[in-house]
């Protein structure tokens, strides 16, 4: 009968873990670990989430005493990180970021891309004399499974290039996003630990450059690291991109498949299926009633600079970063892309998600009821992005003809 059970328990794993390949899935489970949150945390079991969420559990001596919600953010979110790390050098070594030139317009893109919400964020503080320019950070985030699946089910018929130039750009807005959490949250730092925090993360590429993976090597160093990264004073998660950067990205003579890749294909199932639901369930567990209510709550400056900045500042950050770069330089879009079809492209790029709600707990203090406010932003923000982008995908993959044709001006 145990036996049977096992068979039935590794059999449900195998195919969840198949079914979290497909980014739709993956993007259903996350969404549904905020769902849940959102839920039990406006519910009249809402005390037992806090309960949960305060918990603090770990060893005080090496200052790891930290509360669940606090474990999630630190902890399990540096392997989602660590996963971002390798699909950087992948991009970097191999793949679209490879040839500056190619990539050039996505990569400005993807830095209008988070200029244009930080302006929208700081402009609506600024109108209404609110002063909380400390969340201009948080809209500037586009999370990258969420986008990719909302382009891959609603802008079918839309050139293979388009989503390559999504990649491409959130990719970049990943590095970006990752340099503002590493400069801008870190109040102060530690020399001490965070040099032997990079001197383990150092050994960690020498190692698997070395081609020496045993996991029971690797993890206590990659443990150790991230230990002594949070003690810093720098995000715990920075070491896990920066060991995910030091993995080679291009196979040796006899291996099958480059090592970054191989190291994709093991931990990614956990990161879109563990790592990823848990960080949301934990962030998006926002008290409605407890912070003053819905109207209360979206009315405040702080929640409507990141609901508006989202979706609008994303449109006119990279559509009309785009569309400057075409105009005014001898950069072009080329592969069969339309400036037309950046704009949907743009739309979707608002869905911040993850990163988005690591940077709102970052940003204000837990008891700031900002920080609440802020996160329920991102959650409305990303939603919205997401409609509206899916509705201006649909329209624009519905259009057959594009290029020249579609500019009968152009033609003459």
């Amino acid at each position: 009968m145990s036996r049977t059970t096992d068979r039935a328990r590794r059999g449900i794993l195998s195919t969840y873990r198949h079914k979290l390949e497909n980014e739709t899935f993956a993007g259903m489970v996350l969404l549904a670990g905020a769902v849940v949150a959102l839920v039990w945390a406006n519910s009249p079991w809402r005390e037992s989430y806090q309960a949960l969420s305060g918990y603090v559990v770990g060893p005080e001596a090496l200052h790891l005493a930290l509360p669940v919600s606090g474990w999630a953010a630190d902890g399990l979110l540096a392997i989602f990180f660590f996963v971002v790390g390798l699909e950087l050098k992948t991009e970097f070594v191999t793949g679209a970021l490879r040839d500056v030139k190619l990539a050039l317009v996505p990569i400005l893109a993807a830095v209008f891309g988070m200029v244009g919400p930080a302006a929208v964020y700081t402009a609506i503080q600024a109108f209404s004399g609110s002063g909380r320019y400390e969340g201009w950070a948080i809209p500037v985030a586009t999370d990258i499974a969420f986008a990719v699946a909302v382009l891959g089910i609603f802008g079918r018929g839309l050139p293979p290039a388009v989503r390559t130039f999504l990649l491409t750009l959130a990719v970049v807005d990943d590095l970006l996003g990752i340099t503002v959490i590493a400069i801008f949250y870190t109040e102060e730092i530690h020399v001490v630990a965070l040099l032997g925090s990079l001197a383990l993360v150092a050994l960690f590429g020498v190692l698997v450059n070395r081609r020496i993976t045993s996991w029971w090597l690797l993890v206590p160093i990659a443990v150790v690291a991230w230990a002594l990264m949070h003690a810093s004073g720098v995000h715990a998660t920075i070491s896990g991109v920066l060991m995910g950067l030091t993995v080679p990205a291009l196979a040796r003579h006899g291996e099958h498949g480059a090592m970054t890749h191989r190291f994709v294909e093991r931990i990614q199932p956990w990161s879109a299926g563990l790592v990823l639901p848990v960080f949301a369930f934990f962030a998006a567990g926002v008290s409605v009633v407890d912070s003053g209510g819905l109207g209360g709550m979206l009315a405040d400056p702080v929640a409507v600079g990141v609901y508006l900045a989202l979706p609008l500042g994303k449109l006119l950050g990279i559509w009309g970063g785009v569309a400057l770069l075409t105009k005014l330089t001898r950069l072009r879009l080329g592969s069969g892309i339309d400036l037309a079809d950046i704009f949907p492209v743009a739309m979707v790029a608002g869905i911040g998600f993850t990163v988005s709600l690591l940077i709102a707990s970052l940003s204000f203090d837990a008891s700031d009821p900002a920080s609440a406010h802020a996160r329920v932003a991102v959650l409305l923000g990303s939603l919205i992005a997401a409609v509206l982008g899916a509705v201006l995908l649909r329209l624009r993959a519905a259009v057959r003809v594009r290029g020249r044709a579609a500019h009968p001006r152009a033609r003459r």
